[in-house]
């Protein structure tokens, strides 16, 4: 069977997560939907990890595989078709889902008050776009998984707490650029915080400005930024495109 480039652009999102340290070996899951489809989605095989991802490691799964594949957790991991599955069916505008367990991002989900204030520009791009999971009732399997695509709702992203981060884009590369970029918040957030001084937050009004400026800015950065990442990929580790 032909390898996508939908297929290349998201084993190119795997291999950087492993190089940027966001990832758990071969834990945590991205996914992408094929166009023109919220319920057939490419999905990473079981037990690979991350820095080794190719792009014919990816599952694709479909209304006619999908309750096969529940019965195959050696090959798709149960809880990887279950949230990603359940997101991609009841949430049409998450068509790339990409969901880790990364350092500042799950101590983020850690704190009481898990919300990111607008205190600098990538905290601002988050504003009033992310949900919070308050739930949390143990593994993503399908009730659990429900529970979490009814949290997520209309919002953009959705922080797990006592978890992790789920972003959402209309394309891998938009999708990836959300979550680079929610890891880099969250980082900064908590480094302000250990300061123990008063944060200097903005207004809302500069934060929403900020975050629409950002969605609306002239040029496609998510697309340039994968762009760069795969150059680097196609010089360094050009089988991931295998």
């Amino acid at each position: 069977m032909e390898i996508t480039e939908l297929q290349k652009d998201l084993a190119a999102t795997f291999r950087w997560t492993a190089r940027l340290n966001m990832h758990e070996g071969v834990a945590n899951h991205f996914s992408a939907c094929i166009p023109g489809s919220s319920t057939d989605f490419y999905v990473n095989k079981a037990g690979v990890h991350f820095s080794q991802i190719k792009a014919s490691d990816l599952i694709l799964v479909t209304k006619e595989n999908i309750n096969d594949l529940k019965n195959k957790p050696e090959l798709i991991d149960p809880t990887a078709i279950n949230i990603h599955g359940t997101i991609h069916q009841k949430v049409p505008h998450a068509k790339c889902i990409f969901h880790v367990h990364s350092k500042y991002a799950t101590a983020l989900s850690t704190l009481k008050n898990p919300t990111l204030p607008p205190i600098d520009q990538n905290t601002m791009i988050f504003y009033n776009r992310v949900s919070i999971f308050n739930e949390f009732g143990g593994l993503g399997f399908e009730n659990e998984s429900i529970k979490m695509a009814t949290a997520l709702g209309n919002k953009q992203h959705m922080l797990l707490a006592n978890h992790g981060i789920i972003t959402t884009g209309q394309t891998v590369a938009e999708g990836f650029n959300y979550l680079y970029y929610f890891e880099k918040a969250a980082e900064t957030y908590l480094t302000a915080l250990s300061t123990n001084q008063k944060l200097n937050i903005v207004s809302n009004e500069i934060a929403e400005k900020t975050a629409q400026e950002t969605n609306n800015y002239p040029i496609d950065l998510a697309k340039m930024h994968l762009d760069q990442i795969k150059l680097i990929l196609d010089k360094e580790e050009p089988e991931y495109k295998n």
